[in-house]
């Protein structure tokens, strides 16, 4: 999300220049206890989201299509090591008084969520809210449907490795979903442009990535049907 877009003359045509909100670092407790900081994350493409554990209602929904998403991405690799360790989840809890490190980990365990590529968060009241409406601004995008004393929202944000803010994705909706799988993925591959790429996926064109996320995506929601779209911010 662009915090302005400015343009000039160059060779005398117009040229726009977007000026690209970069999120603040902040300090907050994991589900296995340990201090995490959005610093530690540097160079990485990563997804959030907001929670709380007695949600009755949309949460468990929301964490359970963020594992998709995670599964996803890693159907897209299907050689080696399945952590895409170029891409990192984060869901911070909107009731840090309710949400100890122990109610996480039973959240966590609940939902198989994986400690190396993702962490539930809670501590500090003030920097999670503050994170959520003047960060990511999420006051913004929701409007009258976010209430700023209890934040209760749907959407997935997404950040580029450079903390900036690229686009919103409604966590209920299917087609959201798969956008923000590949976008994530693409982001990747535009962190890299500029040098060697470090993806197992090296070499594939991205015709086939994208096919290959569609049809990861694909699969893990038809088998759990069977067991029961805002774009990217181009730079």
């Amino acid at each position: 999300m662009p915090d302005e877009i400015n343009s000039r003359i160059v060779d005398g045509k117009q040229v726009t220049d977007t000026v690209w909100h970069q999120v603040a670092d902040f300090s907050l407790l994991n589900q296995s206890g340990d201090t995490v900081k959005l610093n530690d994350y540097q160079g990485k493409i990563i997804i959030m989201d907001f929670f709380f554990t007695h949600c009755p209602t949309i949460c468990p929904t929301l964490t359970k299509n963020m594992k998709r998403v995670e599964e996803a991405i890693t159907n897209a690799q299907r050689v080696g090591d399945k952590t895409n360790h170029n891409v990192q989840f984060l869901s911070f809890s909107v009731d840090p008084e309710r949400d100890s490190v122990a109610a996480l980990k039973k959240w966590a365990d609940r939902f198989q969520v994986d400690p190396d590529q993702w962490d539930l968060l809670t501590g500090d009241k003030k920097t999670i809210y503050d994170l959520a409406l003047k960060e990511l601004k999420l006051g913004l995008v929701d409007g009258n449907g976010l209430d700023s004393s209890f934040i209760h929202t749907d959407h997935f944000v997404l950040i580029d490795g450079k903390r900036n803010i690229r686009g919103y994705y409604h966590g209920l909706d299917e087609k959201d979903l798969k956008l923000i799988a590949r976008d994530a993925v693409l982001l990747t591959l535009e962190r890299d442009k500029s040098k060697k790429s470090k993806l197992p996926i090296k070499g594939l064109a991205i015709g086939s990535l994208i096919a290959s996320i569609a049809v990861g995506l694909f699969l893990i929601l038809s088998k759990k049907k069977k067991n029961v779209e805002p774009h990217l911010e181009e730079k």
